[in-house]
């Protein structure tokens, strides 16, 4: 399971919100402290790599289908772990989607708040139903 990995990334992105990208050192950091092993890492480049490049795109989705609260408005934790889901929703075929799923919530129980998991997976659901029509 790439548990680990995916707190991780959500960590580096959410410290971005309130800052620069993060650099090599500060995220090699992060690797180290989450004790994360080769393909882990490979794999938080790859997230980080894709929300960047698709930023964009992942704000207009979250928009599409958080009807009553534009992505501007969202909690920054929740916004951090939208972008990491919808990418791998989207972007990396060899995640299923209701793994994606399935650890949105679990990190957005850990780390948002109450309510946030139900709405976080409410989005990707919609986001899934849309993507599968």
């Amino acid at each position: 399971m790439r548990t680990a990995a995916r707190e991780t990334v959500f960590k580096i992105l959410f410290s971005e919100q309130f800052g620069t990208l993060a650099d090599e050192n500060f995220k090699a950091g992060m690797y180290r402290a989450g004790g994360l092993n080769a393909d882990d890492v490979a794999y938080c480049n790859n997230i980080i790599g894709l929300v960047h490049t698709y930023f964009q795109e992942l704000t207009s989705i979250i928009d599409k289908h958080s009807y009553s609260f534009p992505e501007v408005r969202l909690f920054p934790a929740d916004r951090c772990i939208l972008t990491v889901a919808l990418s791998e929703i989207l972007y990396c075929g060899d995640i299923p989607d209701k793994v994606a799923v399935n650890e949105a919530a679990n990190i957005a129980s850990k780390y948002s708040s109450e309510k946030s998991a139900s709405f976080i997976s409410g989005i990707l659901a919609s986001v899934i139903g849309d993507k599968n029509v």
